[in-house]
């Protein structure tokens, strides 16, 4: 099981009041909800290995240099030394640290690396995987990462994490008529207004769908439109032309990496903490209290 551990503490941190708080009165909402996740998460799907993916580099600079317009919105603060600060609500940030405090005593594996975002460790760990992986996010991008034939699927929270989409290639195929591999095309001919994707002018998801199912992929759609024969509409073969140095670099920036140097590190579920001590100091300084308790007794089982 791999965690976009960014995309599930926002969800907790905006559905859990934030009059959840520590001793000092401190919000810790985003904590215990996502303690309160990985719970539930474990109670409910049992995995064997269970990694919360971070993003070392939410905006890696190779991806802005290639589409500079990429989460150019979410900048909060440039920082020529190192990544951009993202955006994100003053009493979210404070408690980040705390999440990774309290996963790294927990002994949940915890993997973020430098140069790349959460998406592309999740990827990176889906390809070398050789078992069924289950991918935990609220996060459509990695839908790109289901397969059927190796047991890859998408857990997509609908509300907390006590009702999850499963997301199969049956399930890409009725929504966007498209399946894992044909998702990140589909993505980049339409565009991602959060991301700060532009798209092709004038293809929209159900335009974009009926392309790739006509001509297979971007490549296939590409070639059309040098092709006067291909039944493409005089529009569409002007947008495409005119999207064509968009398209040339779009592929590198919305395909997550599957090739990302990941640490050596243990990802087997702990059933007892790795630094109980430290756990203990962490349950009292921020008052953890039923949330840990929960996740710790559930782990233990």
């Amino acid at each position: 099981m791999l965690l976009d551990t960014a995309s599930l503490y926002f969800r907790a941190y905006f559905g859990v009041p934030d009059s959840v708080r520590a001793p000092d009165g401190t919000p810790v909402n985003a904590v215990r909800g996502l303690l309160d996740f990985i719970d539930r998460l474990v109670k409910d799907h049992r995995p064997d290995h269970l990694v919360a993916c971070m993003d070392a580099d939410w905006r890696p600079q190779w991806r802005v240099d290639l589409i500079p317009s990429y989460k150019a919105h979410r900048v909060a603060e440039e920082r020529p030394a190192g990544p951009d600060e993202e955006e994100i609500p003053d009493t979210l940030s404070p408690q980040v640290p705390v999440i990774e405090a309290v996963l790294d005593a927990l002994g949940i594996a915890r993997v973020g690396v430098a140069g790349y975002e959460a998406d592309d460790v999740i990827g990176t760990y889906t390809a070398r995987a050789t078992g069924p992986v289950d991918i935990v996010t609220g996060d459509r991008d990695l839908y790109q990462l289901v397969d059927d034939a190796r047991g890859v699927r998408v857990l997509y929270p609908v509300k907390g994490v006590g009702t999850l989409n499963l997301t199969d290639e049956a399930a890409l195929r009725e929504k966007y008529g498209v399946d894992g591999r044909g998702y990140a095309d589909l993505a980049l001919l339409r565009g991602d207004p959060s991301d700060g994707l532009p798209g092709v002018a004038g293809i929209g998801e159900k335009t974009a769908a009926k392309l790739l199912a006509e001509f297979g992929d971007l490549a296939g759609i590409r070639a059309a439109v040098d092709d006067p024969n291909a039944k493409l509409t005089p529009s569409q073969r002007r947008r495409l032309t005119e999207a064509g140095p968009y398209l040339d670099v779009a592929p590198k920036v919305v395909r997550v990496a599957g090739d990302v140097p990941l640490p050596d590190v243990a990802t087997a579920l702990p059933h007892a903490p790795r630094d109980a001590a430290k756990l203990d100091a962490l349950a009292a300084r921020w008052g953890l209290g039923g949330s840990l308790q929960r996740l710790l007794t559930t782990l233990a089982a």
